[in-house]
Order: structure tokens, then sequence, then C-alpha cells
């Protein structure tokens, strides 16, 4: 892959919002003011039945974009022949605007012949067998959807130790070579990123976690991005220690707002999806953090417009 041109700074920031069971009938009947709906590959992979005929339903008024959670595309055990099927006859009936998934793996080997999936997203060492790995297995995805696939940066909250003597990559760069190894389009979740840096703060990281979510978004190769998520997270702390959760159950903070913008400056006018996927709050709520979402893009476009000029 080429990294020819410079971000687009004009126009409008297309906003989506992750479409959930319980605003199904809602937007629905409303139709509000949205550019896409977000849906999880995997709750629609029945052949027919009453989910797969409300994503149509929303097809007809909407683009759509498929976002998985369980391709497992980092796992050296290849890709389950079953899901790949299934997500390419969703890929085929719904015709999406884009279709993703995880830089993270879940199937592993157990036993001597039983595959198992973990139904989570864990990480991946970034080193170089498991760039040829995840390298691999996307592009034996758009090769079976004959179309570009998005791959997601990850919260991670477990790390991989290299081996001696081995290579270890940063993660800005392990995803530019991912990217340009196999024409892929990155999904850059700020929240994602916003989380890990707290999470490496209260391990001893001294750097400002909003300066290293801009340092680590400034490493990335701008034509590379084609979507970027923002979401709310939380922070627990009890007997068992203190960790940052990337939870999806709140507006977001202030903090990844601001790195938002300075996404929106570095990568144009991306289209941007809002997620809230636990304690769902009413429909008004969340197209409201669309709106913020617009706003913020917008004035960062501009921003960015008066400062080239």
């Amino acid at each position: 892959m080429q990294i020819t041109h410079a971000p687009a700074l004009s126009g409008c920031v297309q906003v989506g919002i992750g479409w959930r069971h319980p605003h199904y009938a809602q937007v629905l009947q409303q139709q509000p003011s949205l550019d896409f709906l977000e849906v999880h590959s995997e709750n629609f992979f029945a052949r027919g039945g009453a989910s797969l005929a409300v994503l149509e339903q929303g097809r007809s008024l909407y683009p759509i974009s498929l976002h998985g959670v369980g391709l497992s595309l980092g796992s050296v055990a290849g890709l389950d022949p079953w899901h790949l099927d299934e997500l390419d006859a969703l890929v085929r009936r719904i015709d999406p605007v884009r279709v993703s998934d995880h830089a993270s793996f879940a199937r592993a080997a157990w036993g001597s012949a039983q595959t198992v999936h973990a139904a989570d997203l864990l990480p991946l060492p970034f080193s170089d067998e498991a760039l040829d790995t995840l390298c691999a297995n996307v592009q034996r995805v758009q090769d079976r959807l004959q179309r570009p696939f998005m791959v997601e940066n990850l919260s991670a909250y477990v790390q991989w130790r290299p081996v001696p003597g081995e290579k270890e990559w940063a993660e800005p760069e392990f995803l530019n070579a991912l990217a340009r190894r196999t024409g892929c389009q990155l999904l850059l979740d700020v929240n994602n990123i916003y989380v890990n840096a707290l999470n490496a703060r209260l391990q001893g990281d001294p750097q400002d976690p909003v300066a290293a979510c801009c340092a680590w978004l400034d490493a990335i190769h701008p034509a590379a991005v084609g979507e970027l998520h923002v979401a709310g997270h939380c922070e627990v702390h009890d007997a068992h220690g203190h960790i940052v959760i990337d939870d999806h159950g709140s507006r977001v903070c202030d903090a990844v707002w601001a790195v938002y913008r300075h996404a929106i400056r570095r990568f144009g006018a991306v289209p941007t999806l809002v997620e809230w996927d636990t304690d769902v709050p009413a429909l008004d709520v969340l197209l409201n953090e669309a709106g913020l979402a617009r706003q913020m893009a917008q004035a960062a476009l501009q921003a960015e417009l008066a400062y080239a000029a």
C-alpha cells in the first residue's frame, strides 16, 4: 500500500451509532439523522428470523457497518471456516459500507485435536510471527469477501513479553505494517488508545495519557485510517487492584474528546462511530453523543484548515 495522499480536511464527518436491540424499533420509527448504523456481525448470522428482518429494514434506511468480535484474526489456529462462511453470506445479503473486526485472537488449540474459542478479545504480541499470522488471516478474509477489510486496535489488560532476541514492534508500526502488507484499513478506537494509556500510567508510566495518545496517533499513516470509534470507559478499584475497563457504558469523557479532535486533525474527515454497549441509555442520549462527535469533528477540521492556511 502506497501512502501518497493527505487526509481530507474539507466536508462533513459521517457519524453513526451502534444500533443495539433496545433501539431497534425506535430507530426504524423515528429515522433520526444519522450517516450510518453499526451492528455486531455475529448477532445476524442466522439465515432468517426476526433479527435479520430488522437489519434488512435498517439497511433500507441507512448504510450499515458490520463490526465483528469473533473472527480471531491473530490466531495461529487459523480462521473458523464456519464463521467466515456466515460473515460472507451476511456481507452479500446486506452490502455493508464497511466490514471490520479486531487485531486480537480467541481461537487456540486445546489438547491434541480440539480448537476452542475463548469468547474474548485477547491481545497479540507485537512480534514478527504475530504480524505474519495476522496478515495471512486478514488477507484470507479479504480474498473471501472480495472487498477491503478494517482492523481495530485493542484495549489490552495483559501484555506479552518478547523472548530474548525477539524484535518487539511498537503498536502503531505493527498496525502500519499490517495495512501496508495487506491493503486493509485501520479502524482506530480512540477510547481503546486512551484506556491503554491510563492503565500504563497506573503501572508507572509518567507520560500524560492524552499526550501519549496523540503521539500514538501521530505514528499512524493517515492514508490507512478508514474509521474512528469513541466510547465511554470505567475504572475498577477494589481488593484485586486498580484497572480501567473499556466497557462502552457511559458518555465519552473530555479527555477522549480531546484525543478524538487530534485524530480528526491528523486523519481528516474520517467516519466516526459512537459505541454504547452496556447500560444502554435512551436513544436521545446516544443521539446527543453523536451530535457532539459531529461538532467536535467540524471544529477540529476548521482548526486544521486555519492552521494550514
